[in-house]
């Protein structure tokens, strides 16, 4: 059988034989895309979590879940390499902020050409105008554009693109969640693919679990008496169940200790901890605790409404007889959020006002009309057993879950996949499932070639990747792996960033920084990431000091 023939081609060859004219459109499937936002590396339960995730686990226990997933780090980047299978810089959003380009095509833009309908739910954040979602391949959206952290409970915050079409799915405002209405377009969507006769796309980009963390107070509850026991207790216990469930499969894994909590100007942000470690659990006193017990239930209460759209969808597809037909991936766009220290904040502010609630303002956390984040010890719980977050090429801050759910095509349903990957692969993914034509144009201007490559090989029991390097950049963190090998840097850290080089095969959480033992490979794997940034665009240094200050923490990360 020729390995160079698409993936779903060689599955049909396997059962019916030679092609025929008719084949491609014959075995195409649906495709759904969950991506969750700033959700950490364990915090579903079929990575290790606490949080009850039953529907998520049972994709992943009749799929395939992946242990090396890279990001971009941030929201945006992300976003955009996963929607081009491109670096962001090639993609026009090299770091915060910028706009899908003209060098880019999305994956709505090669499905539908393909013929696929497609739709897309949530949050945009790569452009407006000529970069919007109906201007960029989709044929329907419901959901924001601007990037920003919006209300939750503000119904109109979000919108319908193109305008005018029904049916409105939006409730009225004394019932609205944007998470669960976000679950509610995402069927309607698959409802109007499935009565167009064509296979479809689905992009379900939700903005749970992104700060302002907001959730309905009964949802909200039943976690509470979980994190009064704090994150101590809670990521030893995660690590424990990581190495029961064969995600830490050796003694190589370590559970790191506490993360330092980023170095910021303006110390009173980081609740007086720039630049230390978080705190132990313990020495806080309990107000304390169950003012931060309670963000990190509405956390937890924010992932399980994600969870339970997944099990509506699931079981709408089931209805239909579409699930054996339908490739889903679940997957975050970077690791959890620390902004801006061990206690959160709660104001729209570049200041980011912690607030110590106690007695009867407890009950109205998350809330309509709160502002709230977790904060940096939280979210080194949600990415238990790694070093640091979001914004970070640590690990914390690039690794997601991945799950892949694909029965029909997945030999040995419920394996772990160790091979290195990365958002961009998934363009070169869904281009050799579907026998899609990926362009050399688009509007008439050349566009640039696919980055990343086919995670199809990994389907296959005893498939792996081939060998490759990976770059990573962020607002002057960075880092390259190649094999078992990871150069990274880091930033906003006590002491001046320098190039720190892992093991990653016996070492990988990053725990022991063996750059001076290898000099001559730190020099060869700097100059490799150094060629790929002038190649993909990445700004220079200058560039990036311009940009360091952070945004305000109510405009979105």
């Amino acid at each position: 059988m020729n390995p160079r023939l698409p993936f779903a081609l060689l599955c049909l060859l396997a059962v019916t034989g030679p092609l025929t004219a008719a084949t491609p459109a014959a075995v195409r499937p649906n495709i759904l895309i969950i991506l969750a936002d700033d959700l950490g590396y364990s915090d579903l339960g079929c990575y290790g979590g606490e949080i009850p995730t039953p529907h998520l686990d049972a994709l992943a226990k009749n799929g395939l879940r992946f242990t090396q997933m890279g990001t971009s780090a941030r929201c945006c980047p992300s976003r955009a390499s996963l929607l081009t299978g491109l670096h962001p810089a090639q993609a026009g959003i090299p770091n915060f902020a910028g706009s899908l380009n003209d060098q880019c095509v999305t994956l709505a833009e090669v499905l539908r050409d393909s013929g696929y309908a497609t739709y897309a739910v949530g949050k945009w954040h790569v452009g407006t105008g000529p970069a919007l979602p109906t201007a960029r391949g989709f044929d329907e959206f419901y959901g924001y554009t601007n990037g920003y952290s919006q209300d939750q409970w503000t119904p109109g915050s979000y919108q319908r693109l193109p305008v005018g079409r029904s049916p409105e799915l939006t409730p009225k405002a004394s019932e609205f969640y944007a998470t669960d209405v976000f679950n509610d377009y995402a069927l309607e969507f698959i409802k109007q693919g499935t009565a167009t006769k064509k296979p479809w796309l689905l992009y379900l980009a939700h903005s749970s679990p992104h700060f302002p963390l907001q959730a309905p107070a009964k949802s909200v509850e039943p976690f509470l008496d979980t994190y009064r026991r704090g994150w101590d207790v809670l990521r030893a216990e995660r690590f424990e169940r990581m190495q029961k469930i064969g995600l830490a499969d050796s003694a190589a894994w370590k559970l790191t200790e506490r993360s330092l909590v980023p170095v910021e100007e303006n110390n009173a942000i980081a609740n007086g901890y720039s630049g230390l470690p978080n705190p132990a659990w313990d020495s806080l006193p309990k107000n304390r605790q169950e003012d931060l017990a309670h963000r990190m239930a509405v956390y937890a209460a924010m992932v399980q409404h994600v969870d339970s759209g997944v099990g509506l969808i699931v079981d709408q597809l089931k209805a239909t007889g579409q699930l054996e037909h339908t490739l889903i991936l679940f997957l975050s766009d970077n690791g959890a959020c620390y902004e801006w220290g061990p206690f959160g904040f709660d104001e729209k502010s570049r200041d980011a006002i912690t607030t110590l609630h106690e007695g009867d303002a407890l009950a109205s956390m998350g809330g309509p009309g709160t502002h709230m984040a977790y904060g940096s010890a939280w979210a080194g719980l949600s990415n238990t057993p790694f070093r640091f977050y979001k914004h970070f090429t640590h690990q914390g801050g690039i690794l997601t879950p991945l799950i892949v759910h694909w029965p029909t095509h997945i030999q040995s349903p419920g394996r772990w996949v160790r091979d290195p990957a990365h958002l961009m692969d998934v363009m070169a993914t869904l281009v050799d499932i579907t026998a899609a034509t990926y362009p050399s144009q688009r509007a008439g201007k050349p566009v640039l070639p696919m980055e990343g490559v086919s995670l199809t090989p990994t389907f296959r029991d005893g498939g792996a990747l081939a060998a490759r390097s990976i770059c990573f950049q962020h607002i002057g963190a960075k880092a390259i792996i190649r094999g078992n090998w990871k150069l990274v840097e880091g930033k906003k850290m006590p002491t001046p960033s320098q190039w720190e080089l892992y093991d990653l095969r016996t070492d990988p959480c990053e725990t022991l920084d063996l750059a001076a033992r290898h000099p001559d490979l730190v020099q060869s794997l700097a100059a490799e990431w150094n060629a790929w940034a002038q190649r993909t665009g990445v700004p220079d240094s200058a560039a990036q000091k311009n940009t360091k200050k952070a945004p305000m923490a109510g405009k979105g990360k």
